[in-house]
């Protein structure tokens, strides 16, 4: 029975899967059993090519080392026997199913908001371009019908892809039910929610700015780092930047 060879990629930083298989593999996979939480493989390649390898010396020293392999996703080194061969795959998501994008929530509700944020986040984008080994672009939402928001679409794809998801969270009316809570945007919050059960807490951002004609309680309950209030475009512009690269800084983009 003919081997057929799986090609395996070893993830030493984020780097997305179109680009990944770009480059040569690092490792060669004859798999031997595939469970729902694992893979059970033998590697192909020499045995001292492969005790002298990157990801193996840091395998040694303790290190969580990540593959993706060919036709089966992402994958952690749960164990290794080099005289056997074997290597013991566990499951796990990796970044590489990640795209380089950073995706936009706006509201059309109160335009005023999500213009100024737009403006900045293209401005913030093609500075952070100019030291970034991986173009990062801007993509969007729309608001092209009043139908309610699929999520199984390609945009909510890219919106759970997406390095980072900035929502425009500001104040729209005042809740009439609740005193001193306001409103959001129904559709944002429909996205919002999306993220946040998609994504890891560090991925997500949410702005707002503040209206003195609406007064009241910020009715999402969400970690500080993950808000932004801003009073208008000055201070946005002082603030939304060096958030925004600190919340890129865990895949290693910029030089």
């Amino acid at each position: 029975m003919a081997i057929i060879a799986l090609k395996a990629w070893y993830l030493r930083e984020y780097e997305p899967i179109k680009e990944l298989e770009k480059r040569p593999h690092d490792l060669r996979l004859s798999r031997n059993s595939l469970l729902k939480s694992g893979l059970r493989a033998d590697f192909l390649d020499d045995i001292e090519e492969v005790s002298q390898s990157e990801w193996f010396q840091r395998y040694l020293q303790g290190d969580s080392i990540e593959f993706y392999i060919e036709g089966s996703g992402g994958y952690t080194i749960a164990n290794i026997d080099l005289r056997s061969h074997e290597i013991y795959f566990a499951k796990q998501e990796v970044m590489a199913h990640l795209e380089p994008i950073i995706y936009f929530c706006y509201q059309t509700e109160f335009p005023d908001s999500s213009e100024l944020l737009r403006d900045e986040l293209q401005s913030v984008i093609e500075k952070l371009n100019q030291k970034s080994r991986l173009p990062i672009a801007l993509k969007e939402s729309h608001r092209l019908t009043d139908g309610p928001v699929r999520l199984d679409s390609t945009l909510m794809r890219s919106l759970r892809q997406s390095l980072l998801f900035v929502a425009d969270t500001t104040a729209i009316a005042p809740n009439p039910a609740i005193p001193n809570q306001v409103l959001l945007s129904p559709t944002v919050c429909v996205e919002v929610g999306y993220a946040l059960h998609s994504k890891r807490s560090e991925q997500i951002l949410v702005a707002q700015m503040e209206r003195t004609d609406l007064p009241g309680q910020f009715p999402l309950d969400l970690p500080s780092q993950q808000r932004l209030p801003f009073k208008d475009k000055s201070q946005l512009h002082k603030t939304l930047p060096t958030l925004v690269e600190a919340q890129l800084q865990r895949f290693n983009l910029f030089s």
